[in-house]
């Protein structure tokens, strides 16, 4: 599968698009307000233990606290404690290579989906620990904490982080709490494994721990080594920053997303990396020159006047992100529907409906579909609990069918999603993990007037509810002069007509108003001003 990545740079945003065979697979957009955070390390201040939701609640210096599980605390615990003592407590032998303890294994996880790094230091080590055990959790207020940021900030949600640290490098993630070597699952050759264990445990300091990346087959020692050094580097200068500063803190910014994407996406498997910043460029081809010399002309600078993102198609594809309905070839649609609990997508056969072989038919457009949903998931980058309604099939190996491509499509995507087989009435349930916001939250934002529902109050409603707020008045007061302040859409309404609503109004409660229109007010706002006090005494007579 041919991969491109197509960086557009602007003085307020950065746009980088992964481009699998020509057609856009993933999105990533950068901007002021919206800075990266996933990855970045605090020493924070424990606010808030609550051990009937198994979690606490960690003072990071944002407007929410950060949410830390009980599953996320770090096992090492006494290692992890001793970055808050003296310095005359660490290990005197420092600076020797770890030895090979034998109980290193693949712990399962494919470091291809880490974040990033890069700064200064010597290489020392700490003792070796325990065997790992989940240790008792025992945080306690105001307790400080050192917390990496593991998804963004959802909604109201704060951002989710956790103890158990990772710097993830080129080839390489270090772990500062846990002794063992790990290899990325998607490495397959035994042999190679063995040799990468056998380089990475040889310069591996005690009581660290690494896994091992997919883009390290085949590199060399001295390359590996240096990655490793790196990460070793910027680790003492964290536990500097620790003892020095005081929580919450931000103590390690991680690198920002165009970086990190080069440095975790740009493999053998990326034909192009194209960027139309010219500092940007020589940034990025001086970084893969260093790591990965043989690929550096795969960096290319694009300074033709078309922009780069229409030159490649891209635009067009991005717009299509604000809309829920997206057409197939084959005639037809899915819809995406997203509420507050999980992401709805129906599969529609649209223009595609012969009389005919209904089955088959249905299955074509469910298989087309299946591939559909997947790259929008990817492409949207959609996370949480996700339902998906195919068109009925009525046998089970049509099912498996659907439930099986949808799986090898899932393959390409670097987000841990579970996928449950088609139900009774095709219905689909996926969970995908969810690290960042949607990338539609880059491009917009909640509408200030429908507060993002999509829906505004009507002007029946909010004429009922000014003949309500009159009706209370008069019940309470003996004035007969008002000034109704209002939006102008709800002004033109109350005046339309021969015999205007307004003027029905003044006849019912025998009272004199004076309209305003104030451009300001919401649709479903008014405030009334008594021409008497000469003042706003809306509230006084609001339910």
């Amino acid at each position: 599968m041919k991969k491109d990545i197509i960086i557009n740079s602007t003085a307020n945003e950065h746009r980088i698009a992964i481009l699998e065979d020509g057609k856009l697979a993933e999105l990533f957009v950068e901007t002021p307000g919206k800075a990266r955070n996933v990855g970045d390390i605090y020493l924070g201040k424990v606010a808030k233990v609550m051990p009937g939701i198994r979690a606490a609640f960690i003072e990071i210096g944002h407007q929410q606290d950060a949410f830390l599980h009980f599953s996320d605390i770090g096992e090492s615990q006494e290692e992890y404690n001793a970055l808050f003592e003296d310095d005359d407590d660490e290990d005197e032998n420092g600076g020797g290579p770890a030895t090979d303890n034998g109980g290193a294994q693949n712990n399962g996880n494919d470091a291809s989906t880490g974040q990033a790094s890069a700064v200064a230091t010597q290489v020392h080590t700490r003792p070796a620990p325990a065997p790992r055990r989940r240790p008792e959790i025992n945080l306690q207020k105001g307790q400080d904490i050192l917390v990496q940021i593991t998804k963004e900030p959802v909604g109201k949600k704060g951002v989710r982080v956790r103890s158990d640290i990772s710097l993830p490098g080129r080839f390489l993630v270090l772990l500062p709490f846990d002794g063992k070597v790990g290899v990325s699952r998607k490495l397959a050759n035994f042999k190679e494994k063995r040799r990468l264990r056998k380089i990475v445990r040889s310069f591996l300091p005690n009581g660290f721990g690494a896994i091992i990346r997919t883009v390290a087959e085949g590199k060399s020692e001295e390359l590996i080594k240096q990655d490793l050094e790196e990460q070793m580097k910027i680790w003492h200068t964290i536990e500097k920053a620790v003892k020095a500063e005081k929580a919450p803190a931000l103590i390690y910014k991680d690198m920002n997303t165009t970086s990190s994407v080069i440095r975790d996406l740009f493999q053998e498997s990326v034909e192009h990396v194209v960027a139309d910043d010219k500092k940007l460029y020589k940034e990025i081809r001086s970084y893969v020159q260093w790591m990965s010399p043989d690929m550096a002309d795969r960096v290319e600078y694009y300074n033709e006047k078309e922009p780069v993102f229409d030159k490649y198609g891209i635009e067009k594809d991005i717009q299509s992100l604000f809309s829920k309905k997206i057409w197939m070839k084959s005639g037809g649609y899915i819809y995406i529907e997203k509420t507050e609990a999980m992401t709805v997508i129906d599969v529609n056969s649209g223009r595609y409906a012969a009389k005919r072989e209904q089955e088959q038919n249905s299955l074509r457009t469910d298989l087309e579909a299946a591939r559909e949903v997947c790259r929008q998931l990817r492409l949207r980058d959609i996370g949480g609990l996700v339902v998906v309604d195919f068109i009925d099939l009525e046998e089970e190996k049509n099912k498996k069918k659907i439930f099986d491509e949808v799986k090898k499509e899932l393959r390409r995507d670097r987000a841990k999603v579970t996928v449950l087989p088609l139900t009774e009435f095709s219905i689909m349930q996926l969970t995908r993990q969810r690290i960042r916001q949607s990338v539609l939250l880059s491009f917009s934002e909640n509408c200030p007037t429908c507060g993002g529902t999509g829906q505004v109050q009507s002007k029946t409603t909010t004429i009922n509810q000014i003949e309500r707020w009159i009706k209370r008045f008069k019940s309470e007061s003996r004035e007969f002069r008002l000034e109704l302040h209002a939006n102008p859409t709800i002004a033109e309404y109350l005046t339309h007509g021969t015999i205007s609503r307004l003027t029905k109004i003044q006849f019912k409660f025998f009272v004199k108003i004076r309209l305003v229109a104030e451009p300001a007010l919401q649709l479903n706002e008014f405030k009334f001003f008594s021409v008497r006090q000469k003042k706003d005494v809306t509230e006084q007579f609001k339910l």
